[in-house]
């Protein structure tokens, strides 16, 4: 598939791209870091994401030698926008391709927000691929706290707002982070079109695997921000009581997204759970 480069995509020279076929349809786009023979991780982006979610992060993991890939998800970024599979067990199902198509038997996973609900899934439903989970800005479920965005999406229309992508991701923000990098990560949600929007959100509004979440065996860790605007202590709580093996990590003054705002500190926890778990 040929694509335009995106801006963030111009702005991220040490990183590697590529494009896999799964074997469930779509032609899934992704960064690559680091050496093939080192520890893989796949990351898993937000809602309206890229792989450039985790760009800040990226360049504090490379000196630990992993193998990563961040992934544009189905419907996001570059990567192919097929009429339907926006669901968690679909987007679960991409994980499980992905990772045959570019030959990863096994992987720490590490999902932020959405993605924390596709890593889950893939933990749940294919357990022989995850080494280690993951969770950053986890949702337990979007049956409350989410109004408001729900009813912003339904209406949308292309071309969707640029007014309305910049307060939806500047909501997720507590600590600045570059302006710059804010800008990038605008432009990424702005190349989504309206249809895929609502078709995502449909698909994790409909999603709850609190039954499932004990036949997680995998170790797991938490990754949350106490000034989080969208998903609460509770529900980290509740995840951490669900799972048999997991543990929460609080940021102080940080909101939903820690990997943008302290990505040093991040990587830091990321590398000490993946060495001692």
């Amino acid at each position: 598939m040929t694509t335009t480069p995106s801006m963030a995509d111009r702005h991220a020279a040490p990183f590697r791209f590529g494009a896999a076929r799964l074997e469930n349809g779509p032609l899934i786009r992704y960064a690559e870091q680091g050496d093939p023979a080192g520890e893989p991780l796949i990351l898993l982006h937000g809602y309206s994401d890229s792989w450039y979610s985790f760009s800040r992060l990226l360049p504090m993991l490379e000196p630990e030698g992993y193998h990563v890939f961040a992934v544009d998800q189905r419907g996001h970024g570059c990567s192919e926008r097929p009429v339907g599979g926006y669901t968690v067990d679909g987007f679960a199902a991409d994980v499980d391709a992905f990772m045959e198509a570019v030959g990863i038997r096994q992987a720490t996973i590490v999902g932020y927000s959405m993605g924390s609900m596709v890593a889950r899934r893939v933990a749940e439903r294919y357990p022989h691929r995850v080494s280690r989970l993951v969770l950053i800005g986890a949702v337990l479920t979007l049956e409350e706290g989410t109004e408001e965005l729900r009813a912003a999406v339904r209406a949308l229309e292309d071309p969707v707002p640029v007014e309305f992508v910049r307060e939806f991701q500047e909501s997720t923000i507590h600590m600045p982070v570059p302006d710059s990098f804010l800008e990038d990560v605008i432009a990424e949600s702005l190349r989504l079109p309206a249809r895929v929007w609502k078709a995502v959100l449909d698909g994790l509004v409909a999603a709850d695997d609190r039954a499932d979440l004990g036949r997680i065996a995998a170790p797991t860790l938490l990754l949350w921000g106490e000034r989080d605007a969208y998903f609460p202590r509770a529900d980290q709580d509740a995840l951490v009581a669900a799972i048999s093996n997991a543990r929460l990590q609080v940021y102080e003054e940080t909101g939903h997204c820690p990997h943008w705002e302290r990505p040093e500190q991040v990587a830091r926890d990321l590398s000490a759970f993946i060495r001692n778990a």
